[in-house]
């Protein structure tokens, strides 16, 4: 649902009622991962998607049937090989769909329309739902934020959490109290708060088991949990032409993106006006007071060993999610050998994307541009950078490989 926040923070402010459809699990190949959304508001306008086409018309109608009976309700579809004009995905793969609807009166708006809030301001926010289990949880919602507070989405209340900073804002629907929870059991509002505050760090969207008493007691909930967070950095060192149409692919793929170059004649804004930051100083200490997490994509084009090597040296020990170094394969051989001279470890040095990108016979900045986003897009799904023509992997490995997080054991 997160991926549509802003047009749908817009439907809330202006006092819309709406249904969202959320992709909560999916199995074979299939267009969308967990967490992709269409909502349909009162009027009939749609926005956003769950299957590149394949059931939209029928999620459409399903998110019409709950504005109007205030149900909430998951349904599944899947291939059919009976009938080819069913309704079903023509990619072989299936799909789980919650649709909730998202009424003035009813009880999951405030914590809906908070959620949609905070991500539509880029606020760091996960929105975990109870998508499976006793029909009467369905849509519960919890909102955990990292202010270390629990706001009750009804009574006004605050809660802190002792499992870290996150703090959780929840509703539920019209079965039941409220109790500034998921409704069920204090346990299961923190055990998920927690849980959900990994998915935060992670910056990923997934589902978790966990019981409805809390990690190991009740009987088995899942949670989908969604998560908001700014956009992953790609560091960009090197202010060359092939730096400028890595600027606007790294754009292009979702990237908050920070050119960095120690030279004031080349890192402008001039050169470079789709990227986020410029930054004019040495790499390697620009990289030292920056931040950077397990997401951040470090793409090193300096090509200048004054420069790669104590730049490198630091950035194969941080926790990112890439480092590609551009050069020939002499090059390369000369630069691995004055990191070790440095004190760069085997282990480190296996960390090294170099020479930079995948092998699609690159010539101009832009295709080369492309070959790295590839091997990075490649690295951060588990893509072997192969053909799909004639080959037997899974198109959508990352989705359909990742099995649900457990919690202990339940019941």
């Amino acid at each position: 649902m997160l991926d549509i926040a802003e047009e749908l923070n817009r439907w809330a402010e202006q006092g819309r009622d709406f249904a969202v459809a959320t992709v909560v699990a999916v199995g074979g190949s299939a267009p969308h991962g967990p967490g992709a959304a269409l909502a349909v508001d009162a009027d009939g306008a749609a926005l956003g998607s769950v299957s590149g086409g394949c059931v939209e018309g029928a999620v459409y109608e399903l998110c019409r049937q709950a504005l109007q009976d205030g149900e909430t309700v998951l349904e599944r579809f899947g291939y059919s090989d009976a009938d080819a004009f069913a309704v079903g995905l023509t990619c072989g793969g299936v799909i789980d769909v919650l649709v909730t609807p998202v009424r003035a009166a009813d009880a999951a708006r405030p914590v809906l329309a908070a959620t949609l809030s905070a991500a539509a301001r880029g606020e760091t926010a996960a929105l975990a739902r109870i998508v499976a289990g006793p029909a009467e949880l369905l849509g519960r919602a919890l909102l955990v934020r990292r202010d270390g507070t629990s706001d009750s989405a009804y009574d006004g209340s605050r809660d802190r959490f002792p499992h870290g900073s996150h703090s959780a804002r929840s509703a539920h629907s019209s079965h039941g109290s409220y109790d500034g929870g998921f409704g069920v059991h204090p346990e299961l509002d923190r055990t998920v708060a927690a849980e959900a505050g990994a998915f935060l760090d992670a910056g990923r969207t997934g589902t978790l088991e966990v019981g409805e008493q809390g990690a190991r007691c009740g009987s088995p909930l899942t949670v989908l949990v969604e998560s908001s967070v700014p956009p992953p950095r790609m560091i960009v060192f090197g202010a060359i032409d092939f730096a400028a149409a890595l600027v606007r692919v790294g754009k292009f793929l979702g990237h908050h993106v920070t050119v960095c170059d120690a030279r004031p004649v080349f890192a402008t804004r001039a050169r470079f006006p789709e990227a986020d930051e410029i930054v004019v100083d040495w790499p390697h200490r620009y990289l030292e007071r920056t931040e950077t997490d397990g997401r951040t994509v470090l793409c090193v084009l300096t090509h200048d060993a004054k420069f790669d090597v104590p730049l490198l040296r630091l950035a194969l020990r941080l926790p990112v999610a890439y480092v590609g170094a551009m050069g020939s394969r002499r090059t390369h051989l000369d630069r691995c050998e004055r990191l070790r001279e440095a004190g760069a470890t085997e282990l480190e040095l296996a960390r090294l994307r170099s020479p930079i990108g995948l092998d699609l016979g690159a010539r101009t900045p832009e295709e080369t541009a492309l070959s790295i986003a590839a091997e990075i897009v490649a690295d951060r799904r588990g893509g072997s950078g192969l053909s799909l023509t004639g080959a037997h992997t899974p198109i959508h490995r990352d989705t359909a490989a990742r099995p649900a997080v457990r919690i202990g054991s339940v019941a």
